[in-house]
């Protein structure tokens, strides 16, 4: 019998849902919210009502009962660190959900809203492999500063779900093989998946790794503590030249790899900045062959950038003599999240607890 999945992934300013028949979309709509609405609310949680209302009546105005069906799945949100999986959403869960256990961010929302609606007709609720998945070894933990511990924040979930595709493709278990997967969005995450875990990780967000479209990744630290300390920026205007502000956007003024690739044919200066960023991603996948001992069965290439075959063919030219390279350019959130469900009501896993 097929089961049928609702997905809810909820943005900032928008809520991206899709209903699913096994991993087959039947119904995908993004529901766009104006700064007005959202500023009705003072915080994350008041908005659930809302969003909530806004979801079922669009599947009712395309005439799909939501008695229907099997499962609700959610985006995860920012809860404590936990290993990768699928997890029921239950009260303890729910309440870190709530109260923003590491920071108010609209992905909260996705399991709340998936326990809402799954109650309503009795059925489970789960997230799948949120940002703050955590399967680091205690020596990636170590950084030199005792105050300043290294952190897992990455692509979790689109890490996750394409090294379980390219493990079910050739027909192996993900937790049987040594992946290095390197995501390539707005930011750069490159992991070792060590046996079903990622034992370490590039923090994708503000302070590891290669520089990417939007951030400036691994900085000269001396170089940072004086432009702090320099009287010439706010905390928030260096933290926006980390996060947002840098990497493609500081050197060139565009977050679009496409545009600097078709710039680099004939400006040197982007095309300097484009061969860093392969020699960069390239770096940090030798360094993670190295935290796997130099046993890497593949290697696996996604996200956005992936779609440039130019840089494949470069990441190809500095590593692939480590390990093959697959490629699954993008990322399908809402698939990821639907497999997630699926592994659990199908019996291919257990779901975990939180």
């Amino acid at each position: 019998m097929s089961v049928k999945s609702l997905v809810i992934n909820p943005g900032s300013t928008s809520t991206k849902i899709g209903v699913f028949e096994d991993e087959n979309l039947i119904l995908d709509h993004t529901l766009r919210h104006s700064t007005e609405e959202i500023a009705q609310y003072a915080t994350i949680f008041d908005q659930r009502e809302f969003r909530k209302n806004i979801i079922l009546e669009f599947l009712k105005s395309e005439n799909f009962d939501i008695a229907t069906l099997n499962v609700v799945v959610g985006r995860g949100g920012l809860l404590k660190p936990i290993p990768g999986g699928t997890y029921e959403v239950d009260d303890a869960l729910l309440e870190d959900l709530k109260v923003g256990k590491q920071g108010q961010h609209a992905s909260n929302l996705g399991g709340i809203l998936a326990k809402e609606i799954a109650d309503e007709i009795g059925v489970k609720a789960y997230i799948v492999d949120p940002v703050v998945v955590d399967e680091l070894c205690d020596e990636a933990r170590i950084s030199g500063v005792p105050e300043l511990p290294r952190i897992s924040i990455f692509h979790a979930l689109n890490q996750k779900a394409v090294a379980k595709r390219y493990a079910k493709e050739t027909g192996k278990k993900y937790e049987d093989l040594n992946l290095i997967v390197v995501h390539m969005g707005g930011g750069v995450s490159v992991g070792a998946h060590d046996h079903g875990r990622v034992v370490d990780v590039f923090n994708a967000l503000d302070g590891d790794g290669a520089f990417s479209p939007e951030r400036a990744g691994a900085v000269p630290v001396g170089g940072l503590v004086k432009m702090c300390f320099s009287g010439k920026y706010t905390e928030k205007e260096v933290y926006n030249k980390l996060v947002g502000n840098g990497g493609l956007n500081a050197y060139l003024g565009t977050n679009d790899m496409r545009d600097v690739i078709k710039q680099s044919e004939t400006d040197e200066k982007a095309k300097l900045i484009y061969n860093a960023f392969c020699y960069q991603v390239a770096k940090n996948i030798g360094s993670m062959a190295c935290v796997l001992n130099g046993k890497v069965d593949q290697i696996i290439v996604t996200g956005g950038i992936a779609y440039n075959k130019c840089i494949i063919d470069d990441l190809t030219k500095h590593a692939g003599f480590i390990a093959p390279i697959t490629t699954y350019a993008g990322e399908d959130e809402l698939l990821a999240l639907v497999q997630g469900g699926l592994r659990v009501v199908n019996g291919e896993e257990e779901a975990k607890v939180y």
